[in-house]
């Protein structure tokens, strides 16, 4: 009995373990998380008393008639004021390059209120933006902190020979201008 008891129980636990080595298995028990695909998640129009009770129920599978096709879906989207209401193009407003439908879309987009000159307020804004992201960039690359552009007048010296050139009736541009030489730095100065 020693014997059979251990094969019973040899056999129970290969058969656990190649169950719970297969990943059916785990979904069968409920284990794993199921997400939906958000792919095929789509909105539904809301549920509404209908005002004929003598209507028929709707058949599982069957198309919604408030919905419609994507088709006519779309047209409301693109058709509709901001108040829900189709948009209506009177004749006056339309160009005789246009269509009566490039014209309503024209309308219900607002073109007639578009901003004169947008091109150059995008224009500024563009060339802000690159600009702030160069400076980053920059600040990225070249870490350290460049030199500025230029010499550097030594104010004191500057003060003396102005002072002596004066005092001997020479011309102030008379004698060289003294400048503070920058020390260069070293290549891994400033990192530690």
């Amino acid at each position: 009995m020693d014997r059979a008891m251990t094969f019973r129980l040899l056999v129970a636990g290969s058969l656990m373990l190649a169950l719970a080595a297969c990943g059916g298995f785990r979904e069968q028990l409920g284990l794993t998380k199921q997400s939906p695909d958000e792919f095929r998640v789509v909105s539904r129009a809301p549920l509404t008393v209908p005002p004929d009770f003598s209507l028929r129920p709707p058949e599982p599978g069957a198309p919604r008639p408030q919905e419609g096709t994507s088709a006519q879906q779309a047209e409301r989207a693109v058709l509709r004021n901001s108040a829900g209401q189709p948009t209506v193009v009177t004749q006056t407003a339309i160009n005789p390059n246009r269509s009566l439908g490039e014209q309503s879309l024209l309308n219900a987009a607002g073109a007639q209120s578009a901003e004169p000159n947008i091109r150059l307020i995008v224009e500024r804004e563009t060339n802000q933006i690159n600009e702030e992201s160069e400076r980053f960039v920059d600040r990225l690359v070249f870490w350290n902190a460049q030199a500025p552009a230029g010499t550097i007048v030594d104010p004191q010296a500057e003060l003396r020979r102005l002072q002596e050139n004066a005092a001997l009736g020479q011309s102030p541009t008379t004698g060289p201008t003294p400048q503070i030489e920058r020390r260069r730095r070293a290549p891994l100065e400033g990192i530690f």
